[in-house]
């Protein structure tokens, strides 16, 4: 091993040439990582560290990682998946080059990171006592800290700011331009101080820095004290400097005619809400033209391109929004939301009455102005592409989950800003209190407006007027049959894509009984199916009887890691290289103990030849249920006995083993393919009467605990203590090895091999499909328990969802993206959804007489994968019976005929009044 020149700092902080074992390194790293944990507080310092290097660090010291996972089993060296140390190279000195962009200026520790590293996680963050630690030791570099900031108002979010907010700075006396790097939480202080210092200009000097969000002047950056977080400054965004006072008249050095423009005049918070409305203020086409707060002037600061006037919007409701950084899930759900004929008239008037700033659910009233706001511009003539600034601010601030520059899902958005914007307005001020009535038997109508009538009472508001619904949701215990039935409103319907893709699994199926030989089966389930749909499956494709139970387990390294219990697991959480068994049991025996017989046998140690000969795992667990008259010992070796029958080497077992492939019986031979699973039945039962006088072999067994660890030697006569579960070592020596044929124990085929990979297609599904999907009684999930009242325990109920009273508004939210243990997928069924006259009316229970007909009016979109991906919309214009594609700041009509697409997410309709 290679000792670096450098010292390298002892755990006592001395200082040492040599370095320290991996192992001390590993549990000194844990150790303040873990002091970090519970100590976070805004302003704590971390690093950025290359994943390269520091993945080969982990491997170095013994952690587990993504190459090499560490599953729950005993800490024997045989089972362990991570690579030794002492084959892996000490790592050499840090090394961050390929996450930062190459011409940074490092001699200023103004390193610029490269973009998207997060998601292509590319790199970790270390607190900064692990940095020392790790910097003590390996040197190297460049150090790149940054700070752990807060987010949001009533809801506050700590992360570390990776990326500093970048700015473009063009100096107006030679038009030169700069980069200048800040915490978002800087203030315009910290800015001008940097601006000035860069350039050298001194304090006293008359100089200005102007807001020149899209090379427009916007605002002159003089409030010290507000950070720029606060003025809403962008990711990339330039700003202008400007010596000797600001330009009101006249060309900057820029050239840029637009500095003749105005400041814009302030306003008042409740200014937009309020704002007079002029007589011509609406136009047949919802433009809205009168306020003068919404002048051509007063939109500077959202205003994209006032410049190319040849393009402006001769109709309200066409403009754009511009991308301000991954931004366009949140311009589709507006797109999506500012089209939406109720929230149009509203906005449009004067609905300051309305806001409530002192609900404590709300946003003080603040998103409802800058929803309000943002709403007014685009429907002002004229109007070609918005940028909103103003409303991502918003957003960070009262939903940091949406701030920063990834990707989210529109849909979350969506949700976020229709109970926000309820909050804001609700014309309740003081909520009642109302005690929950059970349903007791009484009719569904009078539970219903019961229902109905609190929520109302609580909640009073444009959003419950137009987008809130209400749907019965019956739950039934399994075991007593307790009935609970409520009605609970919705804004909208998340609908389940009932898959058409299927997937090939591999299973081998073990006899518990010991009555016949493993057999592989490969079955095709849907491919967001559940392990109920795999056992169904294998129960035909095995001919399974009766009076069997099939019980499924994935096995890893020769043990069994998990046994499927929950019959709702997705089948997603399976992976391809994994492997699977299954055992045939009788159901009469379901109750007894099950035992679990692990093989072990004694192999050369490869790795230190001084420990000579060692016990190690080998072929497939077997798995069968004690009988009634289990006492001692001496029962389990005859149920060892019994599982092992089908192995022994006769001449019957010899023919069959002739045709097998891989240890297993070949699914391929010259005997009809019927329903008869023992077909090695008969040799068995002949073998046993030849052999019946003989004395039962006697095994090698050892009693372990679940992990493996302890072993104890099973006595005949002793008596055995025993739970549910039974696990023994069955150690096979030479004798063993004689008798029976281990080849069919051993060489899993895999869960899914590539070259039996069928192609398969994926069909259209229909709206109406997904909407009965949702509304199929079903039961709950292990994680999503019901407490009975009768029970006084939690049960997995059963929950059925139907539709009581719909909104004039309906929103359906297809269920594209899944996500599982392992798995994140997106479905790209194409679904086919009406776009006029979609009728709702027989999924309605309530009998009221009413009609349910609706029209599609918006579509929110979604191009592309997880975690990346672009969002659209599509969206009818109020009083015109046209379509357009909006695109961010790119919008065009597009035909009726090519607005159904497979990427069709969020569906907006509105009911046809009669």
């Amino acid at each position: 091993m290679t000792v670096p020149a450098s010292g390298f700092m002892m755990e006592n902080g001395g200082s040492s040439c040599l370095p320290l074992p991996p192992d001390v390194e590993n549990r000194i790293v844990t150790d303040l990582g873990k002091e970090s944990e519970s100590n976070l507080q805004e302003g704590n310092l971390y690093y950025v560290v290359s994943n390269r290097w520091f993945r080969r660090w982990q491997l170095y010291v013994g952690q587990p990682t993504e190459e090499f996972p560490s599953k729950d089993h005993s800490s024997d060296s045989q089972h362990c998946n991570m690579v030794p140390s002492n084959v892996v190279e000490r790592p050499g000195p840090i090394d961050n080059s390929d996450i930062v962009v190459n011409g940074s200026d490092s001699e200023n520790n103004d390193l610029e990171l490269k973009r998207f590293l997060e998601e292509r996680r590319d790199y970790v963050l270390v607190p900064s006592a692990v940095w020392e630690k790790l910097y003590d030791w390996y040197k190297g570099g460049p150090p790149l800290p940054r700070k752990l900031i807060s987010q949001g108002v009533t809801q506050k979010n700590f992360f570390v700011e990776v990326y500093l907010l970048c700015l473009k700075l063009i100096d107006s006396r030679d038009g030169s331009e700069c980069i200048i790097r800040l915490s978002k939480k800087a203030t315009v202080f910290d800015l001008r101080e940097k601006v000035f210092a860069l350039k050298g200009i001194k304090q006293e000097k008359q100089a200005c820095i102007w807001d020149y969000f899209n090379q427009h002047k916007q605002s002159v950056l003089d409030a010290t004290s507000q950070t720029l977080e606060e003025l809403n400054l962008q990711m990339d965004q330039h700003i202008l400097l400007e010596v000797d006072g600001p330009t009101q008249t006249g060309m900057d050095a820029t050239r840029n005619e637009l500095a003749l423009v105005a400041l814009e005049p302030s306003r008042s918070s409740l200014s937009i809400a309020g704002g007079p409305v002029m007589s011509n203020g609406h136009s047949s086409s919802y433009g809205y033209q009168g306020s003068s707060l919404s002048s051509s002037v007063s939109d500077m600061d959202d205003r994209s391109d006032l410049s190319n006037t040849a393009k402006k919007r001769e109709k309200g409701g066409l403009a754009g929004l511009q991308n301000l950084g991954n931004t366009c899930f949140m311009n589709s759900a507006l797109q999506c939301l500012v089209h939406t004929p109720p929230l149009v008239e509203y906005f449009l008037q004067d609905y300051s009455e309305e806001i409530n700033a002192d609900n404590p659910l709300g946003m003080h009233g603040e998103l409802a102005i800058a929803f309000g706001d943002l709403l007014r511009k685009l429907w002002s003539l004229g109007q070609t592409t918005i940028a909103p600034r103003a409303f991502k601010g918003k957003l960070a601030r009262f939903a940091p989950q949406f701030s920063g520059y990834n990707q989210h899902d529109s849909q979350e958005l969506l949700a976020f800003l229709l109970d926000g914007l309820h909050e804001d307005l609700n014309r309740v001020k003081r909520k009642p209190y109302f005690e929950t009535k059970d349903y007791d038997g009484r009719p569904d109508a009078e539970v219903a407006d019961e229902c109905w009538r609190y929520h109302r009472a609580r909640n009073d508001s444009l959003i419950v007027d137009v987008c809130q619904g209400q749907y019965k949701s019956t739950l039934v215990c399994p075991v007593c049959g307790k009935i609970s039935i409520t009605f609970d409103p919705f804004m909208y319907l998340s609908l389940p894509l009932p898959s058409t893709v299927t997937r090939s699994v591999t299973v081998t199926v073990f006899y518990g009984d010991g009555s016949g030989l493993p057999m592989p089966y490969t079955v095709t389930v849907q491919r967001h199916g559940c392990i109920k749909d795999l056992t169904l499956a294998l129960t035909i494709a095995c001919c399974l009887t009766i009076d069997e139970n099939l019980l499924l387990a994935e096995v890893y390294d020769h043990r069994i890691y998990k046994y499927f219990d929950n019959p709702l697991e997705s089948v997603t959480s399976i992976k391809d290289e994994e492997y699977l068994v299954a055992y045939r049991l009788p159901k009469r025996e379901s109750g007894r103990p099950k035992l679990e017989i692990i093989h072990r046998s004694l192999e050369r140690c490869s790795t230190d030849r001084l420990k000579g000969m060692e016990r190690k795992l080998f072929g497939t667990p077997l798995v069968t249920y004690l009988g009634e008259e289990f006492r001692s010992g001496a029962d389990i070796n005859a149920a060892v006995s019994k599982i092992l029958v089908p192995l022994k080497r006769t001449y019957s077992s010899t023919k069959a083993h002739s045709s097998k492939e891989n240890g297993f019986v070949s699914e391929m031979n010259d005997e009809p393919a019927n329903c008869s699973p023992r077909s090695v039945s008969q040799s068995i039962d002949i073998e046993e009467e030849e052999t019946s006088s003989e004395k039962e072999p006697s095994f090698q067994l050892l009693l372990t605990d679940d992990r493996g660890l302890s072993c104890k030697p099973i006595d005949k006569d002793s008596a055995i203590k025993y739970g549910p579960l039974i696990k023994v070592f069955l150690d096979w020596t030479d004798r063993e090895h004689e008798l029976y044929d281990v080849s069919y124990i051993k060489d899993l085929p895999p869960v899914h091999q590539t070259r039996f990979m069928k192609k398969t297609r994926q069909e259209a599904i229909s709206l109406f499909s997904c909407l009965e999907a949702f509304l199929t009684e079903e039961p709950l999930g292990p994680d999503d328990m019901w407490y009975c009242p009768r029970c006084k325990e939690h049960r997995q109920a059963t929950k059925k969802l139907d539709l009581w009273k719909l909104p004039e508004i309906i929103v359906f939210h297809l269920k594209r993206f899944s996500y599982s243990r392992y798995l994140k997928n997106k479905l790209d069924t194409f679904v086919d959804f009406p776009i006029h006259n979609l009728d709702l009316s027989k999924y309605v229970k309530s009998n009221d007489g009413k009609s349910y007909l609706y029209n599609l009016y918006a579509i929110s979109n979604h191009y592309g994968g997880l975690g990346g991906g672009h969002y659209t919309a599509y969206a009818k214009l109020i009083d015109e019976k046209r379509w357009y594609h909006f695109d961010d700041s790119h919008v065009s009509p597009v035909g009726e005929e090519e607005i159904k697409t497979s990427a069709a997410y969020l569906l907006f309709y509105q009911r046809v009044e009669n």
